[in-house]
């Protein structure tokens, strides 16, 4: 059931977020006057559609893109140049003659081709900035409206025994492990602690800093339990736990070992409560993303290859490792998986994954290489580059930048597209992602 629930969540949130992000570029082109002939979500074999006005919008059956198709995208051949006989100059040609099919007599300045730099930039990054909002809009849900989980001063839970440090998370304790001390101390769940070694509690992190330097010292613990106050001896034991990096990862050796240091242990774990984040943390946690996932994409190649070794041959698959439509849906079941009983949870942690899918698609789609709306943006800068430097030298007005000989480069970046594609599914199928 909670695979079915994932599908649909994930299904659902790609097919709105790919809808929206059309629109972002379909309204602003209506808005310069440019005709939009299709509105569709999805590719293959049309299910619906329906004509208002001059666009036919529509639904196609395999959900894995969509399109707006802006009449008069490639201008004309420059004049007096001649053309290539060869396969991809009849591509380019090919190209040029059915955009300037599709513009009906007397339209011409209709096309798109003829916006000026600054309306082509706007029409072209109106989509990926659509999913910049859409992330922006989920994520001010799930950091203001929803909160994020925060440990407070209240125990959850008691262990009963001082585990080893690289014991699993189902360990049980056996009549050789000692007592954690506070069990040994008799501190409960739900007891509140107020004080330690004298000093006052006011957050969880600063309670762990102070057990961390008071290994081996009895100190007093003021609790608050049912209303009253009262006061326990604790003596921290010194235990090896593993160091936790910058990162939030486990620090781990040239060997690949935990690397473990001794710290003050007294065996308690707290209770978790929401706590709504100021709005002005929102547009931290988009930076972040972004530049997390710019970064990914810079190194996509490499990754690329370990994903190709892990697919096909032995290798672990890194848990950072990107993931295809197959992959996201088994990362959303293991999260809901994980967030079992708390449904305001699960939601804010499906709102997170579909905030993180639509930052993937903004940065994603501003890579500055067609067919991606980044190529279309860098075509119409290098026109309007120039430009400026004709008025600068003086020179007559340069003719449109011919954008229809990038064609070739288009159908190769969606070979590669496909074949990217076809192998995160078939990775997320045969050694997938996990997070439990």
């Amino acid at each position: 059931m909670t695979a079915v629930i994932a599908i649909l969540v994930v299904l659902v949130g790609i097919l709105v977020s790919i809808a929206l992000h059309e629109v972002g570029h379909m309204v602003p082109a209506k808005k310069f006057g440019v005709r939009v002939s299709h509105y569709f979500v999805g590719f293959g074999p049309t299910l619906w559609s329906r004509t208002k006005g001059e666009t036919e919008y529509g639904v196609k059956a395999i959900p894995l893109g969509g399109y707006v198709r802006l009449v008069g995208m490639y201008p004309p051949a420059p004049a007096g140049k001649k053309q290539s006989d060869g396969f991809f100059g009849r591509m380019v040609q090919d190209a040029r003659e059915m955009s300037a099919e599709e513009i009906l007599p007397g339209q011409e300045p209709r096309a798109f081709y003829n916006l000026s730099v600054p309306k082509k930039v706007i029409v072209m990054f109106g989509g990926p900035f659509m999913n910049l909002v859409i992330a922006f809009v989920l994520m001010t849900i799930v950091l203001v409206g929803i909160g994020l989980p925060q440990a407070t001063t209240t125990v959850g839970l008691v262990p009963q025994c001082v585990t080893p440090a690289t014991a699993p998370a189902d360990y049980e304790c056996t009549a050789d492990d000692p007592l954690t001390p506070a069990a040994e101390a008799g501190l409960e769940p739900g007891d509140t602690i107020v004080s330690f070694d004298g000093e006052p509690v006011t957050s969880w992190d600063s309670l762990v800093g102070k057990i961390t330097g008071a290994a081996g010292e009895t100190v007093p613990v003021v609790v608050e339990r049912d209303g009253e106050r009262t006061t326990l001896e604790i003596t921290p034991a010194e235990v090896e736990r593993p160091v936790v990096g910058d990162d939030g990862q486990y620090v781990r050796d040239d060997a690949g070992e935990l690397v473990l240091r001794p710290t003050g242990y007294v065996g308690v774990a707290p209770t978790q409560e929401r706590v709504s984040e100021p709005l002005s943390a929102v547009p931290e946690a988009i930076w972040q993303q972004v530049s997390g996932t710019a970064a990914i994409i810079v190194s996509l190649p490499a990754r690329l290859v370990d994903i190709g070794q892990a697919a096909f041959g032995d290798e672990a698959r890194d848990p950072s490792s990107p993931v295809g439509p197959v992959g996201v849906t088994i990362v959303a079941a293991d999260l809901l998986d994980a967030g079992e009983g708390d449904l305001v949870g699960q939601v804010a942690t499906m709102l997170s994954l579909l905030a993180s899918l639509n930052i993937a698609l903004f940065a994603f789609n501003l890579i500055p290489l067609p067919p991606l709306d980044g190529g279309h943006i860098a075509g119409a800068l290098y026109e309007g580059a120039k430009r400026q430097v004709a008025k600068v030298r003086g020179l007559p007005r340069p003719a449109h930048a011919d954008v229809a000989r990038l064609v070739p480069l288009g159908l190769a970046m969606w070979v590669v597209l496909l074949g990217m594609g076809l192998l995160l599914i078939y990775a997320d199928i045969v050694n997938p992602v996990r997070l439990t």
